[in-house]
């Protein structure tokens, strides 16, 4: 599975594409390769290079974004000062996972890059998927945009627990029992943080043989 996603900026104004560029470069589990300016040469560094995303301007030299993203097959997301609803729902209709309207602060790319890494780790996770688990990745660019809410106290404390395990994976009884709540209480918080990618869950055998859940932060 991919652990460190290569990214293609397809700008044309170089100052535009060096920032986004360095957007990207910041973000944990991201590697920004050097930008083009054109759909030609887009075409060729996405032959070339083999980028798992690919950030497309509608406004290029040669050509339209648009028409750019049905050329390709690689995940593609818009980011254009284009603020007319026929330029977005093309970008959607084409395959864009999402369209950001520049000029965006930063943190509103680093939130959906982080989205995107949920969703790809959850589509990697097997070759044979069920619904529940499309679903799940499907969710999770809407999860991105209301990742910055703040985090309540219950909720920290659980990743904390989880982080001191460094890696190893705990129970919901486990995890209550450090931070002083309810088993239901702690499943219920765990269960929203497997839902929006932040937990991984998977299944432990004790010593009676019956499986039960256990936890760990998402890597």
């Amino acid at each position: 599975m991919t652990t460190n996603f290569r990214v293609l900026v397809v700008d044309d104004d170089f100052h535009v594409a060096r920032l986004h560029r360095d957007y990207v470069a910041r973000v944990p589990g991201f590697t920004a390769l050097d930008p083009v300016g054109s759909g030609e040469s887009a075409l060729r560094a996405i032959s070339a290079l083999r980028p798992d995303l690919v950030l497309i301007d509608i406004f290029l030299p040669d050509r339209s974004g648009l028409d750019l993203l049905s050329q390709i097959d690689v995940d593609a997301m818009v980011l254009s000062a284009a603020r007319d609803s026929e330029s977005i729902l093309r970008a959607r209709r084409r395959g864009a996972l999402a369209y950001l309207i520049k000029p965006f602060d930063p943190e509103v790319l680093s939130v959906k890059l982080r989205g995107y890494a949920r969703y790809r780790k959850l589509l990697d996770s097997s070759s044979n998927l069920d619904q529940e688990s499309v679903e799940r990745a499907s969710r999770q660019f809407s999860a991105a945009e209301t990742s910055k809410k703040p985090r309540s106290v219950t909720e920290q404390e659980i990743r904390g627990a989880l982080q001191r395990a460094s890696g190893q994976h705990r129970t919901a009884l486990e995890v209550a029992q450090e931070i002083g709540v309810s088993r239901a209480t702690a499943q219920r918080y765990l269960s929203v943080l497997v839902e929006d990618g932040s937990v991984s869950v998977s299944l432990r055998y004790g010593a009676t043989g019956r499986p039960e859940h256990s936890y760990s932060l998402s890597s």
